[in-house]
């Protein structure tokens, strides 16, 4: 297993885009991820977008966001597109992600798999791809009833308590979604556990992602 170390920058903040279709896309898919990097790095600069948040969901989406964002320079952005109908709604996506490109240009993105079943968190991984073409992006893994888990290719091992820090997040801020048969802790903590012993994780934790284009280039 070979790692990559990122560089502790001391002049400008380390910016991430964090992209998700719905209320808890981002927490679900790579919020241990979030939390270890924000431990790593300090000074984080966070842009947050949520693009189906509106609503009650959207004041959960709000409060999940500054759970894990928590010490860090961040812009929150809670658009309230229709879920399930992002490909319908193609065009006004666009226009917003072009409109995103030239105000933000984050060091590293996470956005949805664009091998997902869903339909909304396949269109955002099109256009996030489509808009930043020479960025490095991750795509997180979103565990749902459609049974669609692939093979990622990028792990990040999680240290303890971070991986459970992550689940309790998720449970202090979605309400609505503790009675879902899905939204569950063992559900959350076992793919957890399942990516850190494919990566050879210390604490048996892991997140994966699908990184489909990384190049090494070496930093002096």
């Amino acid at each position: 297993m070979i790692g990559l170390h990122l560089p502790k920058r001391t002049k400008d903040a380390i910016q991430l885009l964090c992209l998700g279709a719905h209320s808890d896309d981002i927490e679900i898919g790579c919020g241990g991820t979030l939390l270890h990097l924000k431990q790593a790095f300090p000074g984080l600069k966070f842009h947050w977008v949520v693009f189906s948040a509106g609503g009650p969901r959207g004041q959960e989406a709000k409060k999940a966001a500054e759970l894990f964002t928590a010490g860090c320079e961040k812009e929150i952005v809670l658009k309230d597109y229709r879920d399930g109908f992002f490909p319908y709604n193609g065009a006004q996506l666009k226009d917003f992600f072009e409109e995103l490109k030239i105000r933000v240009n984050p060091d590293l993105i996470f956005t949805q798999w664009s091998g997902d079943a869903h339909q909304d968190h396949r269109l955002l991984s099109e256009l996030t791809w489509n808009t930043f073409r020479n960025h490095l992006i991750l795509e997180y893994e979103i565990p749902k009833y459609d049974g669609d888990m692939g093979r990622p290719n990028c792990f990040v091992p999680l240290e303890a308590p971070l991986f459970e820090q992550k689940i309790d997040h998720l449970f202090a801020a979605f309400e609505s979604q503790r009675s879902k048969k899905w939204f569950d802790r063992e559900a959350f903590r076992s793919l957890m556990r399942l990516r850190g012993m494919e990566s050879n994780s210390p604490s048996g934790y892991a997140e994966a992602f699908h990184a489909r284009k990384v190049i090494l280039q070496p930093v002096a």
